[in-house]
């Protein structure tokens, strides 16, 4: 069961280095909970206990799906431990862009999902890019439902994304049989656009042999959708989508893993209606590589990238290299970012005041009960 979760030398060499009790069990967090998790072991599926934090807003502390953990079996039912070292972190802003919430840990890859029968944001494709280059994993971008347009918006679509991703690779897939739709004759012959006979082969090869991915994208995207058609079996609730402006139900409403067999693990998620960025500082510096190149390049380091002369930035957009509208929404990242940065180090001192403070009246309170008793006496009179 563990190699079909995605079990691989490293993760055993990680299980190795706790130096393990023989009631110790290696296992994968499959769904994660408030209190319990669902993992699976070497035996199968289990509901395990996940309360290990002493600190709920330390995310490295929260077992969340994708985790490989450590389970004390002494117990029943069996409780979490430890937490393997992550090597990739998928993580994003909440709401209000003031808590870090985690999607998924320990994957390989992000498969950024977009469907072909909406309109594209541009600026929701950069910054789920800049998540996913800032988790650890690589991103990719998975084009769905090529049955529903025609080949030449697929092509075009296609052009788009590979220009605004740079390097990224971009999959076209439909859930329905190639024949029902897409054109694969017509599709550009780009080297990081593929299209397969069944209209998900690009996705299932990318996985195997053991490669976990998480699927992120609004609802409607046709997430649950791939997930099914990959399985081959109805694994996760699907909804159509409405007629009027293409957007979709929540029908995944947890993170859940799903070993594929034949070798690749997925992990579904909730569609994402806002994507914000959190500490992403590298990733958005990979997405706009070509930006920042030309930034170090500015006369003054502290360039602002507005009417300063000699901005290499500015010369590029005048002279058409960079478009000005993705130069615009890279400034707004950056902003974003800055903002960002400013009310943690604000938490930071307030957390800094709030334990000084604390520490004070505690020396205060020491200071007083260690009072010599002729003091004490003095006062009362």
């Amino acid at each position: 069961m563990l190699v079909a979760a995605g079990w691989t030398p490293r993760v055993h060499a990680l299980f190795a280095s706790t130096e393990p009790a023989p009631h110790h069990e290696l296992a994968r967090v499959a769904q994660s909970g408030v209190t319990h998790a669902v993992v699976v072991t070497a035996e199968g599926w289990l509901t395990v206990t996940a309360e290990i934090s002493e600190d709920a807003k330390d995310i490295a502390l929260v077992p969340t799906t994708g985790d490989w953990v450590v389970l004390d079996t002494s117990y029943e039912p069996p409780v979490i431990t430890t937490i393997l070292p992550r090597w990739s972190t998928l993580t994003r802003g909440d709401a209000l862009g003031r808590e870090e919430q985690v999607l998924a840990a320990d994957v390989d890859l992000v498969l950024i999902v977009l469907g072909l029968d909406r309109p594209r944001k541009a600026g929701r494709v950069e910054r789920a890019l800049a998540l996913a280059w800032d988790s650890g994993a690589v991103p990719v971008v998975v084009l769905t439902k090529a049955d529903l347009v025609s080949s030449t918006e697929v092509h075009d679509t296609v052009a788009e994304m590979e220009a605004l991703a740079r390097g990224v690779e971009v999959l076209v897939t439909t859930a329905r049989p190639a024949s029902a739709g897409i054109d694969s004759a017509a599709a550009p012959s780009t080297g990081t656009h593929s299209t397969g006979t069944d209209g998900i082969e690009p996705v299932r090869q990318l996985l195997r042999p053991d490669r976990t991915a998480v699927l992120i994208g609004e609802s409607g995207a046709g997430k649950s959708t791939l997930v099914n058609a990959l399985v081959g079996d109805e694994v996760q609730i699907t909804a159509l989508v409405r007629d009027g402006d293409a957007k979709g139900r929540h029908t995944t409403t947890t993170r859940d893993l799903v070993p594929l067999e034949g070798g690749g693990v997925l992990i579904d998620t909730p569609g994402i209606r806002g994507v914000s960025l959190w500490d992403s500082s590298e990733g958005v510096a990979r997405v706009f590589d070509d930006i920042e190149a030309l930034a170090d390049a500015c006369r003054f380091p502290n360039c602002e990238h507005r009417t300063e002369p000699g901005c290499a930035v500015l010369a590029a957009v005048a002279d058409g290299t960079v478009d000005r509208e993705r130069m615009e929404r890279w400034m707004v990242y950056i902003e974003e970012l800055d903002e960002q940065d400013a009310r943690r180090v604000t938490r930071e001192r307030a957390a800094e005041k709030k334990a000084g403070d604390r520490a004070l009246a505690k020396a205060l309170r020491v200071q007083y009960n260690a009072r010599p008793e002729g003091r004490q006496k003095n006062r009362d009179r």
